[in-house]
């Protein structure tokens, strides 16, 4: 295949957070193993980027883990093997191996996620769910007569906050640029973020959903942040906003949701993800009227194989080389 008709990459990966080898210490280098399955594209990345790829055993210093659970399996790896330098985990959210972050801080390790890496897809899936409750779709869709009706809301000069500030936030900042929107995102400091209007610290949530048309969730899920978004502060949204959800379930009150809907203040809501999850079937949420619920298939496997493995290979490059990791963990924030 020439590169004339090579398939273009449809997402980039985003850098994350990063490092230099001096603010992390000597790293010890050597074999990498992939676990807990031994991806095949996976091992391809680590060799990419100049890594060797090997069972586990007492030389390994490098761990990917490529399975979205098995938190006390690794523990056990990381227990019996207290060499291994660098720790790979495969999604942006950790709050899975958030006992294992904890058990294992101050090790001296290096604990790097995929946050940033699937960014866009993500970004892009919440701007769908948004554009689809403004104009009343989940209503639509379920029809089965013409209905007349002139409901629908255009999100062009809306007033939208954004909670969080990470990959996901930026990338979708870029994208509502085109809307000419006003944007506010909340998020932990108070340092601005290109593309938002202004930008307040978490104390003033309240303050901010007050003005919200549209209200996007996308930080992480920590012991902090969970029901972030209770009752209290639907109640703080103007009548008929819209919710939009791709981070993590748990940071909404999936009740004080409900009742939101169901009473019409809130004006719609858009979910990738639920608490629980998955949804139970009969659940009020799926029969809400203008609410749509995706099984958490913002960033596909088809999406994510490609963006994981690239950053994996650029983690390789910096564990065997300049130190330069991407997507490191902060184990104060949780992620």
């Amino acid at each position: 295949m020439t590169d004339a008709a090579a398939p273009r990459p449809r997402h980039r990966v985003l850098p994350g957070a990063g490092a230099d080898a001096s603010d992390l210490g000597t790293i010890d280098s050597g074999p990498v193993a992939v676990l807990p399955g031994g991806d095949p594209g996976v091992a391809d990345a680590v060799r990419a980027g100049g890594g060797v790829v090997a069972p586990l055993d007492a030389a390994t210093r490098g761990i990917v883990w490529t399975a979205a659970s098995g938190a006390e399996e690794l523990a056990t790896i990381l227990d019996a093997h207290p060499r291994i330098a660098w720790v790979q985990l495969p999604w942006a959210g950790v709050d899975a191996f958030s006992d294992v972050l904890e058990r294992f801080a101050g090790d001296g390790r290096v604990w790097a996620s995929a946050k940033g890496a699937y960014a866009q897809p993500v970004a892009e899936h919440a701007l769908t769910l948004a554009l689809s409750v403004l104009r009343e779709l989940p209503r639509r869709v379920r029809a089965d007569r013409w209905q007349a009706d002139e409901r629908g809301r255009s999100l062009f000069g809306a007033d939208v906050v954004v909670i969080g500030a990470g990959g996901i936030a930026t990338e979708l900042l870029r994208l509502l640029s085109v809307f000419d929107v006003r944007a506010t995102v909340v998020r932990r400091r108070p340092e601005p973020v290109p593309g938002a209007f202004r930008t307040v610290t978490v104390d003033r949530l309240g303050e901010a959903l007050a003005g919200a048309e549209v209200v996007f969730v996308a930080a992480a899920l920590t012991s902090r942040t969970r029901r972030l978004i209770g009752a209290e502060e639907l109640e703080r949204m103007p009548r008929g906003a819209v919710l939009v959800n791709v981070a993590r379930g748990a940071l909404v009150d999936t009740d004080a949701l409900s009742t939101a809907l169901s009473s019409g203040r809130l004006g719609g809501a858009g979910l990738d993800v639920t608490d629980p999850e998955p949804l139970p079937t009969g659940h009020p949420l799926w029969s809400a009227e203008n609410c749509v619920v995706t099984p958490h298939v913002a960033d596909t496997a088809e999406m994510t194989a490609p963006l994981f493995a690239e950053r994996v290979m650029r983690n390789t490059r910096a564990f065997v080389g300049d130190g330069r990791f991407e997507g490191l963990i902060d184990r104060d924030a949780g992620y």
